[in-house]
């Protein structure tokens, strides 16, 4: 068997029990490079622990180092080990899980997936930033900065969105913030919009940056904000305390 596990947004007491448990029991975990050093802490101390991250800047070839994963679950699971394939956030939102499924299921290796709380989500209650509201906005839209082939062909269509109410939770957005705002704000116009930058989400070390759109790059100069970044765009995309001082300051 074959445990593919969401580790959550990093603090460990936002772990599923299920996941808790599955980390106890495993002889192996492939790990993945957002996967906090807290989490990793509950694994069984005898299991085997192999990173097996890929992150921005890696100057490895993704489908090479993906099959390598497939193959070391396959060939771990063969020999009779449990094996977890631990991921950041949820199993199935930007990871790789469908891919790596497929490959078991080709290979006839029986896997379960145990689902976590996505860092996107997470961050916006964590700061209190309501992402749907009733007569506010009445969805949200999970997405990235850039495709998987690293264009931006996407941004017309989240721009469109926006203008509409929907609230974009953006993954993987710091490094092409400029192309982002650009492509936003022309199809926005002069209607406010915030942008609400998270930082290590749930860990200890979690920092919020809010602006206005037009003014959101030079915040995140400003704060100097390390990755990993979520960020919360929309009409409302302000935590509710800074809403509320807001008011309190033109009362």
């Amino acid at each position: 068997m074959v445990s593919i596990v969401g580790a959550g947004p990093g603090a460990a007491d936002l772990l599923t029990v299920r996941a808790l448990r599955r980390l106890g029991q495993a002889d192996v975990v492939l790990y993945d490079n957002l996967v906090s050093a807290e989490v990793m802490a509950l694994c069984a101390p005898d299991a085997t622990l192999i990173y097996s991250g890929k992150k921005y800047g890696d100057h490895v070839d993704p489908r090479q180092r993906q099959q390598e994963i497939n193959e070391a679950m396959v060939a771990y699971a063969r020999q009779g080990k449990r094996v977890v394939r631990l991921k950041s956030g949820d199993p199935f939102i930007f990871g790789r899980a469908a891919e790596e499924i497929r490959y078991l299921t080709a290979q006839q290796v029986p896997y379960e997936v145990v689902p976590g709380l996505t860092a996107g989500l997470a961050a916006a209650s964590l700061v209190h930033i309501p992402v749907t509201e009733r007569n506010h906005s009445n969805a949200v839209l999970l997405c990235t900065a850039h495709t998987a082939n690293y264009d931006f062909e996407q941004l017309d269509a989240l721009a469109n969105m926006l203008r509409t109410g929907t609230t974009l939770v953006m993954y993987m957005g710091l490094s092409n913030m400029p192309q982002v705002v650009a492509k936003l704000q022309a199809a926005v116009g002069p209607d406010a919009v915030y942008v609400s930058a998270i930082s290590h989400v749930s860990g200890s070390q979690q920092r919020l940056v809010t602006a206005l759109l037009p003014d959101i790059e030079a915040a995140l100069a400003q704060a100097a904000l390390p990755m990993p970044v979520v960020f919360i765009i929309g009409k409302y995309a302000c935590s509710l305390d800074e809403a509320a001082a807001h008011l309190h300051s033109l009362s």
